[in-house]
């Protein structure tokens, strides 16, 4: 059986920890700063966990990780 290809946009975006969970990094922090607070964006800084319910979707497009 071949090997199944990864969505490299996918791999690049999604991290996996140690217990097996999947983390990224939180959106909304790239333009259009000045209208939002600082304490929004201290807060978008830190990465986050995919929700459960897409977990099962992230791992069909990255099979390797």
């Amino acid at each position: 059986m071949p090997k199944q290809k990864t969505r490299r946009g996918a791999a690049k975006r999604f991290k996996l920890t140690g217990t097996g969970k999947l983390k990224h990094k939180k959106a909304y922090l790239r333009h259009i700063l000045t209208s939002k607070s600082q304490k929004t964006k201290r807060n978008l800084r830190h990465a986050t966990l995919v929700h459960a319910a897409d977990e099962k979707k992230i791992k069909r497009l990255v099979p390797y990780l």
